[in-house]
Parts: structure tokens; C-alpha cells; sequence
């Protein structure tokens, strides 16, 4: 464990696609044990394949705190004290405020805000008598630059990121560091979603006035190998003395406003 992860065991949320599949194979890349969480349990299948066992799947809904206090217990049974924690999972529900349902408001804290929680809940609490160990949040960089139609989603994530800063303030004399990796446009199934035709990721890029949203001013979509390489880092030994940080993963997008 001299460099923070070989030889660990992470646990990553929303670890089925996108995101949370490359910071789960970045982490297994690196020598940790990863325990793979997702609802999808067949995306969990392909992200395990091929990763000589480092990648072990485990079916979660994130909304059931039961559910997450079981797994984590089981995580530390079945592969060994957790020490990397890397909550991905997120949901987005576009609308303005005038057009967001009751349900879908709840929905989108119940995964984004409310999942999260509870599980750097439950790992801290197994984390703080070892006196170590790294949490990365995946936020966005919506939760600091106001977004047309994504109340819902950037409210979700500014509390998220709050949370885990206020975390690694309670945690840091355990020896535990809490950071955030928050991301701009990546190549995503949700990202996709938000675009209508084939030029989606050129409007992204070059940005919409009328949204009153810049573009990217590195001009490409991120990856989501770039945002799992931010986590690493975070992760990392070579990070052991950043915490309570929010790193913008955005190519600029945000003018870090």
C-alpha cells in the first residue's frame, strides 16, 4: 500500500457503465481489489470481465441504506477492510423548476445525495478505527455554475460536495482524506441523452448563449478515463495531504467559476 492502492480493496458505486467503470478498472489497473456496486448487474458482469478477479460485483440500489450498511459489511468480510471509497452513481432528470415533479426531485437526491451518504457513512465508520484510507466523490461541475433545466441535478450535487468536504473536516484527524472529482461534459450514456442529433457533442463544445453556457475551451468532450485518472490521483498516496478539495475535471467549461 505504499502508493495508496495496490494491494487495497476500493468499493465504487454506479460501477456498471461510464464513470464509474473506468475508475473501477483504473483502480483494479492499479492493483486494487475492487468491489464493482451498480443496480445493473449485467454491466457489472462486462466491467468484471477480463480483470483477472480484481473486479468483484456486487448488485446494489444505493436509495436502500440497508442494502448499502449489508454490502459494505459484506465487502469487508469477503475481500478485506475497505480503503478507498469512490460513491459514482448518480442520476439526471432534466426539467426546469416549474416542470420538476415531487418524484422527480426525490428520485435525484435519493441517488445522488441521500446514496451517497449513506455510504461514505458506512465506510467511514469501519475507516476511523484503522486511522486511514482515501474518499473520492464524483460530483459535477453543475454543482457550482448555475445550469438551465438542471436545478434538480446541480442542487443534488452542491450538497454532495458540501458533504463530503464537511466529512473530511470530521475525518482528517483519523488520518482519512475526503475529496471531491468534479467533472464537465463526458462521453456518457447520460451525457448522451441530453443531445437530440448527431452534432450534440459539437454544440456542447462550442457552448449555447442562449443557455448562457460557455463551451469547453480545450475543445473536446472528456473521456471517462479522464475523470477515473483525476480519482487515482485523489486516491493515491501521491495526494496525501490534499483533503476536503474539489477538483474541476471540465476542460475549462466553467471559467472555474
Amino acid at each position: 500500500m505504499e502508493d495508496g492502492i495496490r494491494g487495497g480493496v476500493a468499493v465504487v458505486t454506479g460501477a456498471g457503465r461510464g464513470i464509474g467503470a473506468a475508475v473501477a478498472g483504473a483502480l483494479a489497473s492499479a492493483g486494487a481489489t475492487v468491489a464493482a456496486l451498480d443496480l445493473d448487474a449485467d454491466g457489472l458482469t462486462r466491467v468484471a470481465a477480463g480483470a483477472d478477479g480484481r473486479i468483484v460485483p456486487f448488485t446494489l440500489d444505493v436509495t436502500d441504506s440497508a442494502a448499502v450498511a449489508d454490502v459494505v459489511d459484506r465487502v469487508e468480510r469477503e475481500l478485506g477492510p475497505i480503503t478507498i471509497g469512490v460513491p459514482v452513481a448518480g442520476i439526471l432528470r432534466p426539467g426546469s423548476v416549474c416542470e420538476t415533479s415531487d418524484e422527480d426531485w426525490t428520485a435525484t437526491f435519493a441517488v445522488n445525495t441521500t446514496g451517497v451518504f449513506t455510504l461514505l457513512r458506512e465506510i467511514s465508520r469501519r475507516m476511523v478505527p484503522r486511522g486511514e484510507g482515501a474518499l473520492v466523490t464524483v460530483g459535477s461541475n453543475a454543482a457550482g455554475v448555475p445550469r438551465m433545466g438542471m436545478a434538480a441535478y446541480a442542487a443534488s450535487k452542491a450538497a454532495t460536495t458540501m458533504l463530503t468536504r464537511c466529512l473530511g473536516l470530521e475525518l482528517a484527524g483519523s488520518g482519512i482524506r475526503c475529496n471531491v472529482v468534479s467533472p464537465g461534459s463526458t462521453d456518457t450514456d447520460m451525457q448522451r441523452l441530453l443531445w437530440t442529433d448527431e452534432n450534440g457533442a459539437a454544440r456542447v463544445i462550442a457552448g449555447d448563449p442562449g443557455q448562457f453556457r460557455a463551451g469547453i475551451p480545450l475543445g473536446r468532450i472528456a473521456d471517462p478515463a479522464d475523470i477515473a485518472d483525476a480519482v487515482l490521483f485523489l486516491a493515491s498516496a501521491r495526494a496525501r495531504h490534499i483533503t476536503m478539495q474539489n477538483l474541476y475535471v471540465d476542460g475549462g467549461a466553467t471559467l472555474r467559476a
